[in-house]
């Protein structure tokens, strides 16, 4: 696998995951302000969210990347 589509495999499997932990832990506000959305986050915790994404992709992405070097799967178009 080139460094190209490493990044790019990177940065699919990292959106993945983001859109995936995002709903977890995620509670309303119980007396939302006027004018708020009533759906809106009390504490959406972004930056645990993002770390942990970061960290969740970047093991997927050692396992792809081990997967294809031992050419288990393979995308070559010369095969």
């Amino acid at each position: 696998m080139g460094w190209v589509s490493g990044i790019v495999i990177y940065i699919v499997i990292w959106w993945v995951v983001l859109f995936t932990l995002l709903p977890w832990g995620v509670k309303p506000e119980e007396n939302p302000l006027p004018g708020c959305a009533v759906e809106a986050p009390a504490k959406p915790y972004l930056g645990i969210k993002f770390t942990l994404t970061t960290l969740l992709a970047a093991l997927i992405w050692l396992g792809v990347n081990w997967i294809m070097a031992l050419d288990i799967v393979r995308f070559d178009r010369n095969v």
